[in-house]
């Protein structure tokens, strides 16, 4: 049989809330060089955009030396590449929702803007990564969201139909994501982003994946 329809996710945020993780990380490199440490409500308005866009807007501009912040970031990747899964957990409903989309032949994929190799690590270390036809990255092509072409091309690679595709994220860059793909978008509230809901287009609103089940039926 084949495919009914695919759904494209975020993952920070949206799976799983790795927020402990990304402030334990990052939080082990400002301690370690002497600059402030930051909230978990801090990390979650910084962690849209990738390692490299989050450092860069703790840095703001108290650090002005390229290089030095480079060494910085790769420090904060390579720590977090080592607790990645250390406080993580999947969203209320996420196992449960998985498991039934796979069971009636949704096809879906994850597209983040979090390293390809870091995303394959933790969706494998949630035991999460058996759902998913597909892992795009923040370096899985040339490009990366809000570009429409990191959901449309996973679409194509997958072998789905943009017409019977939607997303689901939990940011303003998801959002623009899904709108400049033209797909619907399923907004999970109160995300990792410095955004209202009422800010963030969107076409629905979840708390948590116990009820985007009863939301997905009305796509299929």
């Amino acid at each position: 049989m084949s495919q009914i329809y695919t759904i494209l996710f975020d993952l920070d945020g949206t799976l799983v809330n790795t927020a402990p993780d990304l402030m334990d990380a990052h939080n082990f490199v400002m301690k370690k060089y002497g600059r402030d440490e930051k909230k978990l409500s801090d990390i979650k308005t910084l962690a849209s955009r990738g390692a490299w866009v989050m450092m860069e807007r703790s840095f703001k501009d108290e650090i002005k030396d390229e290089e030095f912040k480079k060494k910085m970031t790769k420090e904060f990747i390579d720590y977090y590449s080592i607790n990645i899964a250390n406080k993580s957990k999947p969203l209320k409903g996420v196992v449960n929702f998985l498991t039934w989309a796979k069971n009636n032949n949704i096809s879906m994929a994850v597209c983040t803007n979090k390293q390809e190799h870091l995303a394959v690590k933790l969706l494998k270390q949630l035991n999460l990564f058996k759902f998913f036809d597909f892992i795009a990255g923040a370096n899985t092509f040339a490009y990366n969201k809000p570009d429409a072409r990191h959901l449309t091309d996973v679409v194509e690679i997958i072998g789905g139909d943009l017409k019977k595709t939607l997303m689901v994220g939990d940011s303003e860059v998801d959002a623009k994501s899904a709108e400049n793909a033209k797909l619907p978008f399923i907004l999970v509230k109160d995300g990792y982003t410095n955004k209202l809901n009422n800010q963030i287009k969107h076409n629905e609103l979840i708390d948590d994946f116990v009820e985007l089940e009863k939301i997905v039926k009305k796509y299929l």
